[in-house]
């Protein structure tokens, strides 16, 4: 009796190509890069070097300086702002880039255009440009997260008004409404809860860009990060990331707590 052979499966031959490229890839790379990926085991004693001079963190810095509190009220400010600005140009665009809500072909594809420009440009390019016209600070901070804001949200936006029910916009038209009465009180009413919490999961979010953009002259916290950092005060780096952790973590939970609250309700 013959014995039968069986092949490998599509499947099979599938994922071992899938698997082979990404090893081809990942070896150019390395070669490429001059890179040895056993660094990240054999050259970890330099990140231990570094935990060991930041420990333990010198907390007094937090309390003994007003410039601490100051910073922390100016990245909550910038994140405030940069979320509040950005979600007002953000929904306006939405309005014009939504299929429903604007019926001109010619204005949504400009406006969908300027959202797909904004969304692409990365964060640390926009600051740089900023921090080069405006100077360092806080304004080009919030200049940067609202271009930020609008990019990432204004797609966002407009699918959730593009995905309102119908029916209750083709009532208020045969009552003989125009376009803009029934944007006000149909439209408007079932996308306003979404609009809302997502408004605060973009607060959450421009927290931490917030901070992280005071590193390259947005101010703030994370400016005074990178001074501590560069003057080698790495115990007082070390309170600050401590400060830095707790508040990303405090602003997430009562996000994530109001926009629940929000979207159970159903109102807003």
């Amino acid at each position: 009796m013959i014995p039968s052979i069986q092949l490998p499966s599509q499947k099979y031959k599938r994922k071992v190509t899938a698997f082979s490229l990404v090893i081809i890839v990942v070896s150019t790379a390395c070669i490429y890069m001059d890179f040895n990926p056993l660094g990240f085991f054999t050259e970890f004693h330099f990140v231990r070097d570094l935990l060991g001079e930041m420990m333990p963190p010198n907390f007094n810095v937090l309390w003994s300086s007003s410039s601490v509190g100051f910073s922390f009220l100016q990245t909550m400010s910038m994140a405030f702002l940069g979320t509040l600005y950005g979600g007002v140009i953000a929904i306006t665009i939405a309005f014009l880039a939504a299929n429903n809500t604007m019926p001109a072909r010619v204005v949504r594809m400009i406006a969908r255009a300027a959202l797909s420009l904004l969304r692409v440009i990365p964060a640390l390019v926009v600051i740089l440009i900023f921090v080069i016209a405006v100077g360092l600070g806080s304004f080009a901070g919030v200049l940067t997260l609202v271009v930020i804001t609008v990019g990432t949200f204004g797609k966002l936006f407009t699918e959730i008004i593009e995905n309102t029910e119908n029916p209750p916009s083709e009532a208020i038209y045969s009552a003989g409404a125009s376009r803009v009465q029934v944007i006000r009180y149909s439209v408007i009413p079932q996308i306003l809860p979404s609009f809302v919490a997502n408004l605060l999961y973009a607060f959450d979010v421009n927290v931490r860009a917030a901070i992280g953009l005071g590193i390259f002259g947005g101010g703030g916290i994370g400016f005074q990060l990178y001074l501590s950092l560069r003057v080698l005060h790495y115990q007082d780096a070390m309170a600050y990331i401590c400060f830095i952790i707790l508040l990303v973590i405090s602003v997430e939970k009562l996000s994530d707590y109001l926009r629940r609250k929000i979207l159970n309700d159903g109102k807003f």
